[in-house]
Order: C-alpha cells, then sequence, then structure tokens
C-alpha cells in the first residue's frame, strides 16, 4: 500500500466524517472515522502510512470545521503514535491489536483535544467531559472491532507476499 493510498482514504473518511457522521449518531454518540482510519492502518500498515492519513485527515477537518488549523492534525498524531506503540505489544494477533488500539487512542484523543483547544480558544464548555468520551470510545471501538479484523485479512490477502526463507 502506497503513502497516497493512504492519504487519498484519510481524505474520503474525513470528507465522510463532515457529511455522513452526524446522520450516523446513536445515543449522542458520534463515530470518529479519520481517528479509527488511521489507527488501524497505523497497527496494520505501519506508523508511516499512520501518520500520513493522520496528517491529510486532520487537515482536511480543520479546514472544514471552525476548529484552530492544525489542532485535530495534532490530536490524530498523538492517537497514532499511541496505536503504533499498542501496535507492538504482544497480543493474541494484528486483529485483537487493532481493537484495543482504536479503544486507547479513542480515550486519549478527545482530552488531547480539550486540553489543546482550551489553550488555543479558551475554556470548553462540556459539563461532563466522560459522559461525551465514553460513548463515542465505546463507539469507534465497536467499529475497529469490525473494520480492524477485515483490514488484517485484506491487508494479508493483498499485500503481504509470502515469501520462502533460504
Amino acid at each position: 500500500m502506497s503513502l497516497t493510498l493512504a492519504a487519498v482514504g484519510a481524505v474520503a473518511a474525513a470528507l465522510l466524517q463532515s457529511t455522513i457522521a452526524p446522520y450516523l449518531e446513536i445515543g449522542g454518540a458520534r463515530p470518529d472515522l479519520v481517528l479509527v482510519y488511521a489507527v488501524i492502518l497505523t497497527v496494520v500498515v505501519g506508523i508511516d502510512h499512520g501518520l500520513a492519513a493522520a496528517l491529510f485527515g486532520g487537515l482536511v477537518i480543520d479546514s472544514l470545521a471552525p476548529r484552530p488549523l492544525g489542532s485535530t492534525v495534532f490530536v490524530l498524531l498523538v492517537a497514532t503514535g499511541c496505536a503504533a506503540v499498542v501496535g507492538q505489544l504482544p497480543a493474541a494477533g494484528r486483529a485483537l491489536s487493532t481493537v484495543i488500539a482504536v479503544l486507547a487512542a479513542s480515550l486519549l484523543a478527545p482530552f488531547v483535544f480539550v486540553v489543546l483547544y482550551g489553550a488555543l480558544r479558551g475554556p470548553v464548555g462540556v459539563p461532563s467531559p466522560l459522559a461525551v468520551i465514553i460513548p463515542d470510545a465505546l463507539y469507534a471501538t465497536v467499529l475497529g472491532g469490525l473494520l480492524g479484523p477485515l483490514a488484517v485479512y485484506l491487508h494479508r490477502r493483498f499485500f503481504e507476499r509470502d515469501r520462502i526463507d533460504w
């Protein structure tokens, strides 16, 4: 998989997040499609592809949403770094690592965003941040549980080549 394909996929995920994601709301929780895409890409393909997805997806979200330019990019890069660390841990397999990485990143990213946004624009008026973060993290984890194993299978099927060791 090339870095260009990772960036194009991130732009598509950011456009979907900006247009369709508000209609996918379940119980007040909205999916963070770019975060899920970047984290799964980091664990399945590698850190360089995940960083490219986080950079381009974050730039598109920052340009479409009323946020300080670069704030979402920074949050996604931190979440991608978290996913790279979780992806290196010995686990039952890469499919389980994607789910754990999505859970960890989706819990970390909103806290980083609230701190960053508060530093750039002033305090955020959220009465209970955990009441917003936990449902969103669970929603993202369910998406990661559905899409992560599929991404692992597709990557093994089409991009990894069996090599004979001599």
